[in-house]
């Protein structure tokens, strides 16, 4: 038996959607989308279905696409599919595949929605990839927001089978033989999603086996914190933010007041995309000579004498390039960042190249040039060191430190200072079972 009862329960108490509302259902053709599709058919509600075909998984993805006109099929819903060259997306716009497969599919759902003028789109996220995201957000750092999870409504997105998780959606399946498939990449370690899936959840499960009902209860009361946070964020701004020209202004002297403080600076930052360290770094220099400047991926704040100056970068200004897994090269500017992976753990005394432990990588790596509030732990040393302090010591020309290329984890560490450190926390060692190693060549070699 499917649990009717609590899907619609669940559906009322968020007010999600009504019987009379048409809905949008995202389906790729896995556990949790097929169950999703069962459950809004024997519950009555008014719906169709979407299927992207991303075309990355070769076979895999043709037999999806197939496997969910079957399903549309028995079940007598209406369709709709769609065909997207996602790699050629991602290198386009300069981003992972990941991230590019997301935005290519919120897109269409939108599209499909307001053309076809359905009410909502539902998407059949469940419990345990509310908590993989609280601790993804966790583990990358987050304000406040980044630890309620996935809400169970935002904007036209429904998310109805929040109350279920990986385990129970396991079961139904099992129990009342229902058909899927399965994706081939979601066992692969090479993703951090995946791997806080994989690896950490079952860990963390032995600590605690009502893991999913703990965190779901915790994710409500981060849920209510964040409402209340919001509402004094909310009245803090209107009394600080000044706009003038497109930029924003924040007194100096009204910073210096606020309790607390870092908590309340780093929201009112939030909407420019300034991380915690980068904003410890803008408090820490409240009182340094006026001209000072510090970078988000999207602005630049500005000391001014009594300001601090928010203003937008230009898209060229931030360059992000992204390295994957089966990737050899990359270029950025006029160098090459190659790649290319060995069981050998001898490495070479060479600044260009870096010789890092594979099982510490999270895919996708990310290469871009400094920003302010950068550091990293040099090789040798035990302790960090401002990426700013370090280049000084270097002897690096002010022209070239923008040019210097930083190899960056899925974490956001930095784990090369290519053509003149590695980072001393993913050095090879003794234990390691495989080396990725990372060469800066010119274009033209």
């Amino acid at each position: 038996m499917l649990p009717i009862a609590q899907f619609t329960a669940y559906i009322k108490k968020n007010a999600l959607f009504t019987k009379t509302d048409k809905i949008l259902l995202a389906v790729s053709g896995g556990k949790d989308s097929v169950l999703m599709v069962q459950l809004f058919k024997l519950a009555g509600y008014q719906f169709s279905i979407a299927h992207c075909n991303f075309n990355l998984r070769e076979g895999e993805a043709q037999r999806d696409e197939a496997f969910v006109k079957l399903l549309a099929a028995n079940l007598g819903v209406r369709l709709h599919v769609t065909h997207f060259d996602t790699k050629t997306y991602a290198e386009k716009h300069q981003i992972s595949t990941q991230m590019a497969a997301r935005d290519l599919r919120y897109a269409w759902f939108e599209e499909i929605r307001k053309a076809e003028k359905y009410d909502f789109i539902a998407l059949a996220h469940h419990q345990n990839d509310s908590i993989e995201t609280l601790l993804l957000n966790l583990t990358r750092g987050t304000g406040i927001s980044g630890m309620h999870g996935i809400l169970p409504k935002r904007d036209k997105l429904v998310r109805p089978l929040l109350f279920l998780s990986r385990l129970d959606i396991d079961q139904l399946i099992s129990e009342n033989q229902i058909d899927f498939v399965e994706d081939s990449s979601n066992e692969s370690t090479k993703y951090a999603r995946n791997k806080i899936r994989l690896q950490v959840i079952p860990q963390l499960r032995e600590i605690n086996p009502n893991l999913e009902h703990t965190f779901a209860q915790n994710i409500i009361r981060f849920a209510e914190t964040e409402e209340v946070l919001q509402q004094v964020v909310a009245s803090t701004r209107s009394e600080m933010i000044e706009e003038k020209a497109g930029d924003v202004y924040l007194s100096i002297e009204k910073i210096k007041k606020l309790r607390p403080q870092k908590l309340l600076f780093f929201e009112l930052l939030a909407p420019y995309h300034f991380t915690s360290v980068v904003v410890d770094e803008i408090l820490s220099s409240l009182a340094k000579q006026s001209g000072t400047s510090f970078y988000s991926s999207t602005h630049r704040a500005t000391i001014n004498r009594t300001d601090v100056m928010i203003s937008a970068l230009p898209i060229q200004q931030v360059p992000h390039h992204f390295i994957h897994p089966n990737d050899t090269t990359i270029s950025i500017g006029e160098q090459i960042i190659s790649l290319h992976y060995t069981d050998s753990n001898s490495i070479a005394n060479n600044p260009n190249q870096a010789f890092v432990d594979l099982d510490q990588l999270i895919f996708p790596l990310v290469v871009r040039f400094r920003q302010d509030g950068d550091k990293f732990m040099p090789l040798g040393m035990k302790q960090y060191k401002k990426l700013s302090d370090f280049l000084i010591d270097e002897k690096v020309p002010l022209p070239k430190k923008d040019k210097v290329p930083l190899l960056l984890n899925g974490n956001g560490e930095i784990i090369w200072v290519a053509g003149l450190r590695q980072d001393n926390r993913y050095k090879v060692s003794a234990t390691t079972k495989k080396v990725a190693i990372f060469e800066l060549l010119n274009q033209s070699s």
